[in-house]
């Protein structure tokens, strides 16, 4: 990636200290190891952005410029199944409506839709594809059924202006395709999976629903991989903690939102790294920073 004016003025930004802006109000301190590699990562040249609230006092932990729009991959599926969940319950869609794979919805992984036989699946077993594996078939069948626009409809209403779902999901993408299948700001999805855990998206029914399919999630590779638990199975409270969580992964892409609860509170957390993929050992570098706030994160909860 090269490294432009912008990005110098933004180091300089992380060199100076800014209370407000990159520290939170209170537990700042139980989050200096993630504040240390983050920042070691954007001197590097990537653009980090990162948000921590307490679930329970509200107050910010940590927050990293965390009003920039970064992509998000498939991070932006979250929007998909809240408007899926809202149509389930207010009966505008069944979810145990079948709906048919097409060629044209057909593309590699993620997902394991792929590679299995059936030519069809219910709505709700589509959304549960979607959050534990991010199936990439099961997100374009739903969202041929959907449409994007109802999408972006549901996302505007819920007050959100930096964070989308902009296209479907796609191997590759050619010039009249959106650049990212999602974007967003890490300050927007810690509050939108903090509003899910009190039932406020939409209501509780609809959230509720929306976390079940995310607790599914397997891929616990980034901030999760902390934790300790078990990738295939951690819907139940595990040695006193438990994660709700999505992933985004694309070249130069590593993002993550969710919830994180302990014996002493609860946690809402997003952190995204866009980064220049050169090698494997840069690639390494960023996965392990993002651990390292995994780290702090169960520090403080538990």
């Amino acid at each position: 990636m090269v490294v432009g004016t912008s990005d110098n003025l933004r180091r300089e930004r992380i060199r100076t200290p800014r209370v407000g802006r990159h520290r939170g109000a209170a537990g700042a301190e139980s989050f200096s190891g993630s504040f240390t590699a983050l920042g070691q990562l954007a001197y590097a040249g990537a653009r980090v952005s990162a948000h921590v609230v307490d679930l329970r006092s509200g107050a910010t932990l940590v927050s990293i410029d965390d009003r920039i729009v970064l992509p998000t991959a498939g991070i932006g599926q979250v929007l998909l199944l809240i408007e899926v969940s809202a149509r389930i319950t207010s009966r505008e869609l069944g979810g145990y409506g079948i709906l048919d794979k097409t060629p044209g919805d057909a593309i590699g992984a993620p997902g394991i839709w792929h590679r299995l036989q059936a030519p069809a699946l219910p709505v709700a077993d589509l959304a549960a594809l979607v959050g534990a594996t991010s199936d990439s078939l099961a997100t374009n069948v739903l969202l041929r059924h959907i449409g994007l626009e109802a999408v972006r409809t549901r996302t505007e209403s819920l007050g959100l202006a930096r964070t989308a779902l902009l296209d479907l999901a796609r191997t590759t993408r050619g010039p009249d395709d959106a650049p990212q299948m999602s974007v967003a700001s890490t300050a927007e999805l810690a509050w939108l999976f903090a509003t899910l855990s009190r039932g406020e998206i939409v209501d509780h029914v609809t959230s509720d629903r929306v976390l079940g399919w995310l607790a599914l999630n397997a891929d616990l590779s980034l901030v999760a991989s902390a934790f300790g638990l078990d990738p295939l199975a951690h819907r139940s409270t595990d040695h006193g903690i438990r994660v709700v969580n999505k992933t985004g992964v694309d070249f130069g892409v590593r993002a993550e939102a969710g919830l994180l609860s302990g014996s002493r509170t609860g946690v809402s957390y997003a952190v995204t790294v866009q980064f220049a993929d050169a090698d494997l050992s840069t690639r390494l570098r960023v996965i392990e920073a993002i651990r390292t706030v995994g780290y702090d994160l169960l520090e403080y909860v538990h």
